[in-house]
């Protein structure tokens, strides 16, 4: 079916009765801005967009797409929207970015998140009571894509992957029938939807645990990228020996010189650390100390509100055209230090690249957990690119992958889903990578029962 042919038929009119107002197709007010993902560089054509603001309107939605033929696409902010290569065309796009809202349980120490909701939301309705969660590095990214795919934080070494903080997951099957799992209720599905539940049916809420942190020491430190060579080997063999309570990145950027940008950043290139410590603020001092003998032009790691680790990433405010690829290093000997720092800053198109410290928790496998528990390695390398045209797009691209290959000595086999940012990323399936071959037997298993007619179209999929 093509992204104009349904507007004539009786499909359309059911979809606009379940969501008066909120239903969009090619050609009318309203179906551009509603159909373009977070990540500009996206193109998304779908049949329909629809924007429902409730679960009982998620509901009719569904019934109406099953009725009329469409494959439903849940799309909570976009951030992963390349990802879909053109598979939201023809289908039914449900924007979930209306449906949001946040209830704390402060004695139990969790939350119940509707669908749409971003993680900032999340982060000020638990500070009051003096918690937070296991959140992203940019506050505006959807709760349910971002945990149900895995989640890595800078509370991540501590207490692990995002996913092993969900309780519960609310979601409306292809039938129209909305489901509540647990451990205890539909324990298969609970179990697939830690890791897959995009491909199962569309997430309306989620119930995850919150960390007891009212402040964090967190930060960044920063120099000029000609002390590259200083800096990122030292930073590789500070994080040799940290305790789990770290958890920091390392990136060289370079940004060409723009008026919005904060004089510190515009038209520079630089090396950055940031993240948090989970320590008292001596003791975070003395963790951090071996870097601060490098003589950083800024250092703002500080005790702050937990709200704060929001913006220490310095992560783009507003949506972006973005490209990036990223892989899994384990240890980096000598020969993988000098490959990396080579890597790093020989000059390209791409905005940063970065390495983030992983071990700790994130490694540890929960047998008791989903189908995604642990991510493996020493490091997550990740490069990113803007796509200002689909020349630099391409080009940027091409530097990532670039960087991926010359270190690929030092890969290690598995895959961060909310880092994956095409149809296919390298080489091989991430979804092979990341949950493994029994895994995603069980997964594909799960999905035959749950979505027998492939209705649901997900970003990651487990082809």
């Amino acid at each position: 079916m093509s992204s104009t042919s349904l507007s004539p038929q009786p499909g359309v009119e059911a979809l606009r009765r379940a969501a008066p107002g909120r239903v969009h197709v090619p050609g009318e007010a309203g179906y551009d801005a509603a159909r373009t993902p977070w990540n500009l560089a996206a193109a998304q054509h779908p049949a329909v967009v629809a924007e429902p603001t409730s679960v009982e309107e998620v509901r009719a939605l569904v019934d109406a797409a099953r009725t009329a033929g469409l494959r439903i696409v849940p799309q909570t902010t976009g951030h992963a929207a390349a990802a879909l290569g053109g598979r939201a065309d023809g289908a039914l796009l449900l924007q979930l970015r209306h449906l949001r809202g946040v209830e704390v349980d402060p004695a139990a120490r969790t939350a119940r998140v509707l669908g749409g909701t971003t993680w900032q939301e999340v982060v000020a309705a638990a500070a009051p009571h003096g918690l937070t969660a296991a959140h992203g590095s940019a506050g505006d990214v959807g709760v349910v894509g971002y945990a149900l795919s895995g989640g890595l934080s800078f509370y991540g070494r501590r207490h692990g992957l995002a996913v092993e903080h969900v309780r519960a997951v609310e979601l409306v099957l292809p039938t129209g029938e909305l489901v509540r799992a647990t451990a205890d209720v539909e324990p298969d599905l609970f179990w697939a939807c830690r890791g897959a539940a995009a491909t199962l049916g569309v997430v309306t809420a989620v119930e995850i645990d919150l960390l007891p942190y009212p402040d964090v020491h967190a930060g960044m430190l920063l120099w000029d990228a000609v002390h590259a060579a200083a800096v990122l080997p030292a930073w590789l063999s500070w994080t040799e020996d940290l305790p789990e309570s770290v958890t920091t990145s390392l990136r060289v950027m370079s940004f060409p010189p723009l008026p919005e940008l904060p004089p510190f950043l515009s038209g520079r290139s630089v090396v950055v650390v940031d993240g948090a410590v989970l320590e008292d603020d001596d003791v975070a001092g003395a963790l951090l100390a071996p870097l601060r003998t490098l003589d950083p032009e800024m250092d703002t790691f500080t005790r702050m509100p937990a709200p704060g680790l929001l913006e220490v990433h310095m992560d783009p405010p507003t949506p972006t055209p973005a490209t990036s690829v990223h892989a899994l290093l384990g240890p980096l000997d000598a020969d993988g230090v000098a490959a990396v720092l080579a890597a790093a800053t020989t000059p390209s198109p791409l905005l940063f690249t970065e390495l983030r410290h992983l071990g700790g928790a994130l490694a540890r496998s929960n047998p008791e957990g989903g189908a995604l528990t642990s991510l493996p390695g020493s490091y997550l390398l990740h490069c990113v690119g803007a796509v200002v045209s689909p020349e630099v797009g391409a080009a940027a691209r091409a530097a990532g992958e670039g960087v991926l290959a010359a270190m690929r000595p030092w890969h290690v086999d598995g895959a961060a889903l909310t880092f994956v940012d095409d149809v296919v990323e390298g080489t091989g399936s991430p979804a092979q990578a990341a949950f493994g071959a029994d895994a995603l037997r069980r997964l594909r298993i799960v999905s035959s029962v749950y979505d027998p007619t492939d209705a649901v179209v997900a970003a990651r999929t487990l082809d």
